[in-house]
């Protein structure tokens, strides 16, 4: 690999890492919010996985979408990246607050929404930039 080849990789790669940092502070935010919702306002417990599903799709889609920004093809591919880390990174810390690993369908089905979503916005931030 040339030099020029190397840095667009590494471009491309930071994209992702950006995109995820993002989607994360949208989630912490939206996360927070919902928490004093809960606490402060007749907001339901009841409501939190809908709302979890919801922040985590949109979420993923602000990564893919800035990831793809920083790639000059592949924006889906690159989106998919940055869905599928959102969802590792979410797993690991679901895995760390809970003491065990469990595979269960809300995993599988949170894993699978994050890399269609990250796939989502990256295809749409590739494109939105030509």
């Amino acid at each position: 690999m040339n030099k020029e080849h190397m840095d667009i990789r590494k471009r491309q790669i930071l994209g992702v890492v950006m995109g995820v940092v993002i989607a994360y502070a949208i989630t912490a935010i939206v996360f927070i919010a919902t928490a004093v919702g809960i606490t402060y306002t007749p907001l339901q417990e009841t409501t939190v996985p809908i709302i979890v599903m919801i922040t985590c799709v949109v979420a993923v889609i602000v990564a893919g979408f800035d990831a793809s920004r920083k790639a000059d093809k592949r924006g889906w591919l690159w989106g998919m990246a940055a869905g599928g880390l959102y969802a590792l990174i979410l797993i690991l810390i679901i895995i760390w607050m809970n003491g065990a690993f469990i595979i269960d369908s809300r995993k599988i089905i949170l894993t699978l929404l994050s890399i269609v979503g990250g796939g989502i916005g990256g295809a749409v931030g590739i494109n939105f930039r030509k």
